[in-house]
C-alpha cells in the first residue's frame, strides 16, 4: 500500500512540474497489478474536470467489468472531491486509499480552499419528478 501512495505523490510532482495542479492516482487490480495511472491536467488540457480520479473512474466505468472494478482500489495523493467521490462511486470501485485528506489539503490553501456557491432548492417537485419518474426502477 505504501508503494502505491508513493507512486501517486510522484504523480502528482510530475503533475505539478508540467504546469498543473499536484495530484496524481493509480488504479490497482485485485490481482495487486496497476492498471492505469493518471496525473491532473486541468491547466493543460484547459478542462477543470481533468482530475486524475475523474479520469481514472471514467476509464474503469468504460473499461472493467463490473466485477473487476468492484475489486479494484485507487491510491491517490488526495482525497477525492466531490465531483470526483460522486464519479468513483458510479464507476464501481471498490475502495480509495489517500495519502492528503481534504482538511489537511485546505489549510495547505491561502484562504482554505474555494469558497462555497450558493444554491437554492428544491423547487417545481412535480415537473422535476415527472422527468425523473420510472428511471431508477
Amino acid at each position: 500500500m505504501i508503494d502505491h501512495l508513493t507512486r501517486a505523490i510522484v504523480l502528482a510532482r510530475e503533475a505539478r512540474e508540467s504546469g498543473n495542479p499536484p495530484f496524481g492516482s493509480l488504479l490497482v487490480g485485485p490481482d495487486g497489478l496497476v492498471l492505469k495511472e493518471e496525473r491532473n491536467t486541468t491547466v493543460s488540457e484547459q478542462d477543470i474536470s481533468a482530475h486524475p480520479e475523474l479520469k481514472l473512474a471514467r476509464w474503469a466505468a468504460r473499461e472493467l467489468t463490473p466485477e473487476v472494478a468492484a475489486g479494484t482500489t485507487m491510491f491517490t495523493s488526495c482525497q477525492p472531491c466531490g465531483m470526483c467521490e460522486g464519479a468513483i462511486a458510479r464507476s464501481g470501485l471498490g475502495k480509495v486509499v489517500f495519502a492528503l485528506s481534504a482538511e489537511q489539503l485546505n489549510g495547505l490553501k491561502p484562504g482554505g480552499g474555494f469558497p462555497p456557491v450558493p444554491q437554492e432548492g428544491p423547487s417545481h417537485y412535480d415537473a422535476a419528478s415527472a422527468a425523473v419518474a420510472g428511471y431508477y426502477t
